[in-house]
């Protein structure tokens, strides 16, 4: 009986330690977890979402997507970041998370800037890093001329911003299509038909070359793609990446980009529709600056080598951190 009542106490020691064994694992891995808050700040013209990765430390990274009006789910990759410091996503009004009704007269430069101020504002980011993709880039450099403190660095991922140069850039990638598709876009753009299904499917072939190269694309792109507002991407933009027709036709900021005198760190990638001899270029103008080009990558670098790409803007912060 002793010996049985023996055995019993250690099974129930066994099972308690295999409890409190799983329990420390979970909470290791609750701990492992980067928390994340999400909420609405309110802006002229209605509400933007934003949600917050990470609680480190370090200095916040604000975080401004491309488009106009393409949502912020595709920069996800860039969520690695929270384990040393907060990492700020919010889509513009108008698309994702953010929707309002269709307002041109909200569609300007000046507006889309100003939400940036106000998103800082709700959150208290007294002291940031700013992250500007694409047409976020063109957000971050204006936001930076209106000299804001606290702003700590710069990281402007495949700029966007002169945007004939771009058109001519364009022009010289789509050259590097098959005839064929070439004939069916320029067909379609000069006839106005650019909403043919045979017209997006002959820019699919542009954007899996120089958009995002790695297949099939992450469900991070496809929900970008599928929130797009499309209203507000064709009077900014045009109907396509390289058919550009909308109010930011003639936009040009590279005669100020001397005034940018945080350290800035350029990326683009190798195939990107932010071509490299372009970027190269903006990096020569701005005083603090240094540039990263990602082997094998299109305009959505962070996705098509993720891995690196976070690894490089990791490494850039840690160094301004110090």
């Amino acid at each position: 009986m002793e010996r049985k009542g023996r055995g019993m106490k250690e099974m129930k020691l066994a099972a308690m330690l295999a409890v409190m064994a799983l329990t420390v694992a979970a909470g290791m891995a609750r701990a492992g977890e980067l928390v994340s808050k999400e909420g609405f700040v309110d802006v002229d013209g209605g509400k933007v979402w934003y949600r917050m990765v990470g609680s480190g430390a370090g200095t916040p990274l604000l975080i401004l997507h491309g488009g106009p009006g393409v949502p912020s789910y595709y920069l996800k990759p860039l969520a690695a970041l929270g384990d040393e410091r907060p990492v700020v996503f919010f889509d513009q009004l108008g698309c994702g998370h953010s929707p309002a009704e269709n307002d041109s007269s909200l569609w300007t430069i000046n507006q889309f800037v100003k939400q940036v101020g106000d998103v800082r504002k709700a959150l208290g980011l007294k002291e940031i890093y700013l992250f500007g993709h694409s047409w976020g880039t063109i957000l971050a450099a204006e936001y930076m001329f209106t000299k804001p403190e606290g702003v700590r660095g710069l990281i402007l991922a495949s700029p966007a911003l002169d945007i004939p140069r771009w058109g001519k850039d364009a022009e010289k990638l789509l050259a590097g299509l098959p005839d064929s598709v070439q004939s069916v876009i320029h067909k379609h753009e000069a006839d106005g038909t650019t909403d043919a299904p045979e017209y997006q499917n002959a820019v699919m072939a542009y954007y899996f070359k120089y958009l995002a190269r790695r297949q099939p694309w992450s469900a991070d792109i496809d929900s970008s793609f599928a929130q797009i507002n499309p209203a507000l991407y064709n009077y900014m933009n045009g109907p396509s990446e390289f058919a550009l027709t909308g109010t930011l036709i003639n936009y040009d900021c590279t005669h100020r980009l001397h005034e940018l005198t945080v350290p800035v760190l350029f990326t683009a990638g190798e195939f990107d529709e932010a071509v490299p001899s372009t970027v190269a270029y903006f990096e020569d103008l701005v005083p603090h600056s240094e540039m990263a080009t990602f082997k094998d990558c299109g305009h959505l670098t962070m996705q098509d080598d993720s891995t690196h790409y976070v690894e490089a803007v990791r490494k850039f912060l840690r160094k301004l951190d110090k």
